[in-house]
């Protein structure tokens, strides 16, 4: 008997635990569809909540009446960048052969034009070289006088002809050295003038002039006197030379705006130094790898700067353009009201006297204008300067 009981009370308890769970799965239910209702739904009963405010002649003066329009609003993404220079066109000047530097002949800032001298270098293999041509130009010389003598003496039957083959023999092989001579030394640099004058005078200077190869701007120099260069280079060049009437802008894009960007986006940039331009263009690249410090994408556009007004390592802000534009129906930001539990607001008026708060769902603002995704239709009349006022008459009108 006492088993029986026992059952009874166990199969009781265990409906009471199903009827539980299945009351808590229809109430967590009936939640879930409560929070899927769409935002027109909230707006609605809002706007069924709304209340006007009426104000007199002399407080419709303070308020300014606007229509809503449609204005053009694009998709877009924010990032903080710089100016660099277009480093396609910039040119770190190495010299060719390895020496000390002798005379610097620019500074920094300095504008120059192609093959005008930089610096000069005193350079050993230069003066080798310099020697060799002096030396294969004798003897080049001496080779032709021997060989017109060598003629002479076979048309007088004075020397055989053997003589004179071998005098045209050594002839030859002077011109080749001597040419080889000179090709060696105008690797260097140095013009037909600059070699002739050498060969007339004798004279060896080993000073080698490096001239800048582009025409441009000088954005660095790092040459002085008595510094000891080489082709290969090493952390820096001597000069660099860079063409500036183009600028690279480098944009540090977010990384989860990554999917966002595209070739050939719009990006208009604002220079902090230059607070009354914007300037515009379109990605040119799009960098290959994150910044693992900071996980933001080096993003690239190119600007003519026929002005010359940017400088390397500006600071700069840029929209970039995500979607095509489309047109939605707007209103000047100082319309917009955020009430305190967030929503926000506009007051809408047909009389300029009286003014009814209604609910609106809005989206980003762009360039002054707040576009109105729902609850405001085009040409409807909103208060701008003054919607604040109307907010708070309202308030101590509810009071």
């Amino acid at each position: 008997m006492k088993q029986r009981k026992q059952k009874f009370l166990f199969i009781i308890a265990a409906s009471f635990c199903a009827l539980g769970l299945f009351l808590y799965g229809y109430v967590n239910n009936s939640n879930r569809e409560q929070e899927k209702k769409s935002v027109v739904t909230e707006l609605t009963k809002s706007n069924n909540e709304n209340s006007s405010v009426s104000v007199n002649e002399q407080q419709a003066k303070k308020v300014k009446i606007e229509s809503a329009t449609l204005h053009q609003f694009v998709s877009h993404r924010d990032a903080v960048g710089y100016v660099d220079f277009n480093q396609d066109t910039t040119v770190q000047v190495f010299p060719t052969v390895t020496g000390k530097i002798k005379q610097v002949f620019v500074v920094a800032g300095d504008d120059v034009k192609k093959g005008q001298a930089l610096y000069s270098i005193d350079s050993p293999d230069l003066a080798q070289a310099l020697s060799m041509l002096v030396s294969t130009a004798g003897v080049f010389d001496s080779s032709k006088r021997t060989l017109a003598r060598a003629k002479q003496m076979v048309t007088i039957q004075a020397a055989s002809q053997k003589d004179l083959d071998q005098a045209a023999a050594d002839q030859q092989t002077a011109e080749v050295n001597y040419q080889a001579a000179r090709d060696a030394v105008r690797i260097f640099g140095k013009s037909e003038q600059e070699i002739d004058k050498t060969i007339s005078t004798r004279k060896i200077n080993s000073e080698l002039i490096v001239s800048s190869p582009i025409a441009g701007r000088v954005v660095s120099r790092n040459a002085a006197p008595g510094l000891f260069v080489q082709p290969t280079g090493g952390i820096s060049a001597p000069i660099a030379v860079a063409d500036v009437s183009s600028m690279w802008l480098i944009a540090n894009v977010a990384e989860a705006d990554i999917p966002k960007l595209k070739l050939n986006q719009k990006i208009a940039v604002s220079i902090t130094a230059l607070p009354d331009q914007v300037l515009e263009g379109r990605i040119t690249n799009i960098g290959a790898s994150i910044d693992p410090s900071t996980r933001r994408l080096a993003v690239r556009t190119e600007i003519q700067d026929t002005k010359q007004l940017l400088k390397q390592q500006m600071l700069a802000t840029y929209v970039i353009e995500t979607s095509e534009p489309v047109h939605l129906v707007a209103v000047p930001a100082n319309g917009i009201v955020r009430e305190g539990d967030g929503t926000m607001t506009v007051f809408v008026t047909s009389d300029s006297r009286t003014f009814t708060r209604r609910a609106v769902r809005v989206g980003p603002e762009q360039q002054g204008w707040v576009p109105i995704l729902e609850g405001l239709k085009d040409g409807e009349n909103v208060a701008t300067d003054g919607a604040i006022f109307l907010n708070n008459a309202l308030q101590l009108q509810a009071r």
